[in-house]
């Protein structure tokens, strides 16, 4: 079976040096990089499965680089903060499309469990969207969201862009169309956090989700709250 591929991405050489070597000796194959540069140049020559990312690198935004990951889709990221206080980054960074996160200081075997717990989400997504699968895109209300290509299409024809959060999300509706999904659900549905997440963060992503596929957001008729029970995609949904 091939080894698993992660890039560590840390400004800080005895902390990515010390987290790739647990991986190696976890049965992975891991690389490190100092900055978004060295990354890109291990990107663009070498095939990698995850990307571990400190969000606090010295000369450079790391949540640019998540938006920049996310925005091209090929590959999950779990980031690293600097301390339980970076709120806003942990959530935004989420926002931009960061598949999971941990806060310093962390035990390596969290992080492991991690890192294992986001490529078998993906690894299952690949499996939904394998060629000849029945399920490999949903149509709803005019609209069409490809598991493949991770692209949701407009009744207008036109391309709308996605998080991996907002896709993730969208996909558990679609599995479960016109069924309330409690909050705690479509955040495992999302991600796998830790007790630290607020489930308020769903609604945040519910809010993103409505702006791009309500005419009407304030007033929205496809996901509708169900007030003390969660959400529900109020629409039939063909598979196909």
């Amino acid at each position: 079976m091939p080894l698993n591929r992660v890039l560590v991405v840390d400004d800080d050489r005895v902390m990515r040096d010390m987290i790739a070597e647990y991986l190696r000796a976890q049965n992975f194959e891991a690389q490190t990089a100092s900055d978004g540069g060295q990354m890109r140049q291990i990107l663009d020559r070498t095939a990698i499965d995850i990307v571990v990312l400190d969000l606090q690198l010295s000369d450079e935004d790391g949540l640019d680089i998540v938006r920049s990951l996310s925005a091209e889709g090929k590959l999950p990221v779990v980031v690293i903060t600097g301390h339980r206080r970076d709120e806003f980054d942990r959530v935004l960074g989420l926002e931009l499309g960061a598949d999971d996160y941990l806060t310093k200081p962390f035990g390596l075997r969290e992080l492991l469990a991690r890192i294992r717990a986001v490529l078998r989400r993906w690894h299952t997504a690949g499996q939904r969207a394998a060629p000849g699968d029945t399920s490999k895109r949903y149509r709803f209300a005019g609209w069409e969201l490809s598991l493949r290509t991770r692209q949701l299409t407009s009744p207008a024809g036109e391309p709308v862009p996605l998080t991996k959060g907002e896709f993730n999300l969208l996909v558990a509706m679609l599995e479960a169309p016109e069924r309330v999904l409690s909050r705690e659900q479509l955040l495992a549905a999302s991600r796998v956090h830790d007790d630290e997440v607020f489930d308020r963060s769903i609604d945040v992503q519910i809010l993103r989700l409505r702006r791009k596929l309500e005419p009407d957001p304030a007033n929205p008729q496809l996901i509708k709250t169900e007030r003390g029970a969660g959400y529900v995609l109020a629409t039939w949904v063909e598979p196909g």
